[in-house]
């Protein structure tokens, strides 16, 4: 087990994926100065289950991702960080806070990547990219449709999940997928579910193309 400065965000944190951050509380100032001490500089992200980012006292859902930081600028009033998502963890005890929170986790094992799982990938893209293209139509997104993916298709499977346009808990459980088939077809279900709202509109998926 490792002990981790923890940063209790309202949004997950997936691996291979940015995280922007603006710090202005004073527990997580005092955090940054220490790990930046370390190298790397890294702490965990977990989503909030209740509770605000701001104040203390959230209730914290127990898995979640290890942030590298990779950027940051300090403008006047608050630091802005760029943090890189890596391993997935598991929370198996939260400590006293020092000031800001620290937890005891268990890294969880990578999911592996198997080729015959190509086909099931390319599904999910294209129902991620449906999904964010329709939801541009009702609203401003994160990420476009024509997003990039990274080359590695087991970080570009982690990647689909990160820009699809779904809420938080149905994004926790992607993050606790056990294997690399399940993250895909949750995905690829999650996904295909926001179509359900506009039943008339949605192209039928064409599983031959």
């Amino acid at each position: 087990m490792t002990t981790l400065p923890m940063f209790p965000l309202g949004s997950v944190l997936f691996p291979h994926m940015p995280l922007q951050l603006r710090v202005f509380e004073d527990r997580y100032l005092v955090m940054l100065s220490r790990i930046l001490e370390s190298d790397p500089a890294e702490f965990g992200v977990v989503l909030i289950e209740r509770g605000q980012e701001t104040g203390g006292g959230e209730q914290r859902f127990r898995h979640g991702t290890l942030a590298r930081l990779v950027q940051m600028v300090a403008p006047e009033g608050f630091v802005g960080l760029v943090a890189q998502g890596g391993r997935r963890f598991e929370v198996i005890d939260w400590l006293e806070e020092d000031p800001y929170p620290q937890a005891e986790v268990q890294e969880l094992a990578e999911l592996a990547w198997d080729d015959r799982l190509l086909p099931l990938r390319e599904r999910a893209e294209r129902e991620v990219r449906r999904a964010l293209a329709r939801a541009s139509e009702f609203s401003d997104q994160l990420w476009p449709p024509d997003v990039e993916l990274s080359g590695d298709p087991a970080a570009a499977a982690w990647q689909l999940a990160g820009i699809a346009p779904l809420g938080p808990l149905d994004q926790v459980s992607l993050l606790r997928s056990a294997t690399m088939e399940q993250l895909l077809d949750s995905v690829i279900e999650y996904t295909a579910a926001l179509g359900e709202a506009f039943p008339d509109e949605w192209p039928e998926e064409d599983d031959d193309q």
